[in-house]
């Protein structure tokens, strides 16, 4: 008993290939308009009170911790100083204050400065 194989010819393929797939069906998906990254960030940083530095788009630089933020400002909570509501538009960038976030950990141990005078 012979079989044949039946095979569709190259042209027959390459016909079915472009029936099934709208022109342009290839491209990737447009990203969303909207990530939420700004919003997570700002959450996360008033539910921890993470003290953060502000610089402003003139060069002057903020510091307390995020209270609240909306879609055009966010309000900054400051010890010594006033609250301010600052526009996000004036705002260059953000950052963590690392200088205060270390004070409010555990408390560091100071240098042992007596222990290298008794063994003098």
């Amino acid at each position: 008993m012979n079989r044949r194989l039946i095979r569709p010819s190259l042209s027959d393929i390459r016909e079915q290939a472009t029936q099934k797939q709208p022109p342009g069906a290839r491209r990737k998906p447009v990203p969303p308009e909207q990530t939420h990254a700004e919003s997570y960030y700002y959450v996360k940083q008033m539910q921890a009170r993470t003290p953060i530095v502000v610089i402003l788009t003139d060069g002057e630089v903020l510091r307390g911790t995020i209270e609240w933020y909306d879609k055009d400002c966010i309000k900054i909570t400051r010890t010594g100083a006033p609250n301010l509501l600052v526009y996000k538009t004036s705002i260059k960038y953000v950052y963590k204050d690392e200088d205060a976030a270390d004070a409010t950990d555990e408390p560091q141990e100071p240098e042992l400065a007596h222990v290298s005078k008794e063994n003098d």
